[in-house]
């Protein structure tokens, strides 16, 4: 799930029923009750569809109630999503948790945790490490240690170089928080998600994480859990709120203040929302804020001056450009006292946040006559052996591809301007939901949008067809590498 694989047009599709509705959990009201402009939300929208590509979801919270609340389609409110990064942040709080159960300590060693784990030449650099040089991104690692496949991850930890001491260079490093789950687990007995979900998960409304783990069964800590948008929604209120919960303290009030807080100097670009320091698992940010966010454009974003909370979901490059628009769009927007109700202003961003949805793929091309035709491939890292494109029922749908992948058949029913849920599986990752559509976007070119809506990830391939040949392009919104592969030509049969 952490490297996307480029041939993810390489799937099975079915039907699915459609997401049954969602159970809120936080309450709703009108943003100029909450003393916030609904016309200021809608620019924020709109500039956000203009100049990013692409927000998945939006939700805003004031003085603890959602104001506004929007998906992307074929993104929805029942959905889990990816966070990446942001699960760091969930990651301190089972920390935090087991702080106040006094099953771990701020100064625990961290070698002192993994004895059977330790190297036989340990510096003095990593003899001082301590727990609370993981929360900080403080460990004294120049780089950040590797998780492979064929020792522990707390193996490879401890065996990496720490040449500065604990506490005085800041790196960010997601295998550091990977041993902050460790901890958690070897004091708890439990996963970081078993630890969590009576103690945080099921109090906020959670009803359905998953977080991955470790070929050890460790929770993988520093990403890997994925949770819905008003559950983000709901942990930052949490946060915002101190800890407590519906007339409970289910953090300490003291661990929200240590966390957020700057625990570590990380630059000077008074620009820079990565630059206004760290706390334990959470970023400072400018204007007095704080959030966790994660790769692609996962944020939880907590504004205590204004009494806010903003979840979003996405799929970008520019990280900065997203919080620039927060900054830009909705800090002006929030007032100290209720506005007077707009109805028009109101009911136009409704109908904006209701109608949200990712572009599909447009175009009047000629359709190529290739309909029943066979077009094969030679050998290739992708496995895909043929295409074929095989005629379907309905008004709005292009056709089905039939696809012959290491010997085996998948079929993608697109449709034309709309979004078709299904599930797709691929090589080497796990049947996932996707949603699919697809035109012909010029003479004798299909152009296929694949959307994995668990994820951030959005593939965009193009059959070019010929009478005798097709050539596959394939490309991705987002990825930790190279975006773009190489493209496939096949042959008709």
């Amino acid at each position: 799930m952490r490297d996307l694989l480029l041939g993810a047009c390489i799937v099975a599709v079915v039907n699915l029923c459609p997401p049954a509705s969602v159970i809120a959990g936080l309450p709703r009201s009108t943003p100029e009750a909450q003393g916030v402009s609904s016309a200021a939300i809608q620019e924020f929208i709109d500039a956000a569809d203009q100049q990013l590509d692409a927000l998945h979801s939006f939700m805003l919270v004031r003085h603890g109630h959602v104001v506004a609340e929007g998906w992307w389609a074929p993104y929805h409110p029942d959905a889990n999503h990816s966070l990446y990064s942001l699960s760091k942040s969930f990651t301190s709080t089972a920390v935090g948790l087991a702080i106040a159960e006094g099953k771990l300590s701020l100064n625990d060693e961290v070698l002192q945790a993994f004895p059977d784990d330790a190297p036989a030449d340990a510096g003095n650099n990593l003899k001082a490490m301590r727990l609370r040089d993981l929360l900080r991104m403080s460990t004294g690692q120049q780089t950040e240690p590797p998780r492979p496949l064929d020792q522990p991850w707390t193996k490879a930890f401890l065996a990496h170089p720490a040449p500065f001491k604990p506490g005085t260079h800041f790196l960010y490093n997601t295998s550091a928080t990977y041993m902050a789950s460790a901890m958690v687990q070897k004091a708890t007995g439990e996963t970081v998600l078993e630890y969590l979900r009576p103690r945080l998960f099921e109090p906020l409304g959670i009803r359905n994480p998953t977080w991955e783990l470790s070929p050890q069964g460790i929770s993988t800590g520093g990403y890997g859990l994925s949770i819905r948008t008003e559950d983000i929604a709901s942990f930052g209120q949490l946060y915002l709120q101190k800890g407590r919960w519906q007339g409970k303290q289910l953090v300490p009030e003291a661990w929200i203040e240590a966390a957020t807080q700057l625990q570590t100097s990380n630059g000077s670009n008074p620009h820079s929302d990565w630059d206004q320091g760290y706390g334990y698992q959470f970023w400072r940010c400018r204007h007095g804020a704080y959030r966790g966010d994660g790769a692609f454009g996962q944020y939880c974003i907590v504004l205590p001056d204004q009494d806010a909370v903003i979840a979003i979901t996405s799929g970008v490059k520019d990280m900065q450009a997203v919080l620039n628009l927060v900054w830009d769009k909705l800090l002006p927007a929030f007032r100290p006292e209720s506005l007077t109700q707009n109805p028009e202003d109101r009911a136009r961003l409704e109908r904006r946040l209701k109608s949200l949805a990712l572009p599909t793929p447009q175009g009047t091309g000629a359709p190529a006559e290739v309909l029943g035709k066979t077009f094969v491939f030679p050998t290739n890292d992708r496995q895909l052996e043929s295409i074929t494109l095989q005629r379907s029922e309905g008004d709005q749908t292009l056709g089905t591809l039939v696809l012959r992948i290491d010997g085996a058949e998948q079929r993608i029913t697109l449709c034309r301007d709309r979004w078709q849920n299904g599930m797709a599986a691929w090589t080497g990752l796990p049947e996932q939901p996707v949603s699919a559509s697809g035109t012909w976007t010029a003479d004798n070119q299909l152009t296929a949008k694949l959307c994995f809506y668990e994820t951030p990830f959005v593939v965009t391939f193009r059959l070019t067809f010929s009478a005798n040949e097709v050539q596959l392009a394939s490309e991705a919104n987002v990825g930790f590498g190279a975006t773009t592969e190489a493209v496939l030509t096949g042959q008709a049969q």
